[in-house]
Parts: structure tokens; C-alpha cells; sequence
């Protein structure tokens, strides 16, 4: 599945209201680690397509940044049922995004 752009025009569909798994990948253009990561977190949407991906660019959603306590980027969060069960701070491995997934 490919990775969707998350905005808070979107949010309350893609994200609150989905009754399954959803990767959230926050992010910046200007933050090398977050390029570096950009690939494997596209690798995990090809790979689980039972997961929605998706991208939240701090720059732009500021609100969604702020609602989710984001102080450092790239940060994933994973919601299940509109609630957080997973996060990491960092790049992670994809591997380890898998097992995020899983728990």
C-alpha cells in the first residue's frame, strides 16, 4: 500500500476512525534522519499492506505535532483503533518498525 500524506484535514478518516494498525512516520524535509529513514518506512507500507502508513510533516501540521507530543523527529507512532500503543524516537531498523507493528 502506498504511504499517505497525513494532514488535519485527513487525520479524523485516516487515522481516529480506522479500525486497524497505523504507522505514522513524523517527519521534516530538512531532517537528515529522516531521509534516511523515509526508505525503509516506504519498505514497511509495500510489506504490510494491513497497516496504513503515513507521513505527517511537522513543518505543515504543526497542530498534529503538538497533539502528539512530538519533540524530536523522525518519530513513529503506531495507533490501533484511534489509540497509541507504540512509539520510537530515531531511526529504527525496519525490523524493529515490524515488531512495533506486531505488539
Amino acid at each position: 500500500m502506498a504511504v499517505q500524506n497525513v494532514t488535519k484535514d485527513n487525520f479524523e478518516s485516516l487515522v481516529l476512525y480506522n479500525e486497524g494498525t497505523v504507522l505514522l512516520d513524523f517527519w521534516a524535509t530538512w531532517c537528515g534522519p529522516c531521509q534516511m529513514i523515509a526508505p525503509t518506512v516506504h519498505a514497511v507500507a509495500e510489506e504490510r499492506t494491513d497497516v496504513l502508513v503515513g507521513k505527517v510533516n511537522v513543518d505543515e501540521e504543526g497542530e498534529l505535532a503538538q497533539a502528539y507530543s512530538i519533540i524530536s523527529i523522525p518519530t513513529l507512532v503506531v495507533i490501533k483503533n484511534g489509540k497509541e500503543i507504540a512509539r520510537a524516537v530515531g531511526v529504527r531498523a525496519k525490523a524493529d518498525i515490524l515488531k512495533m507493528l506486531d505488539a
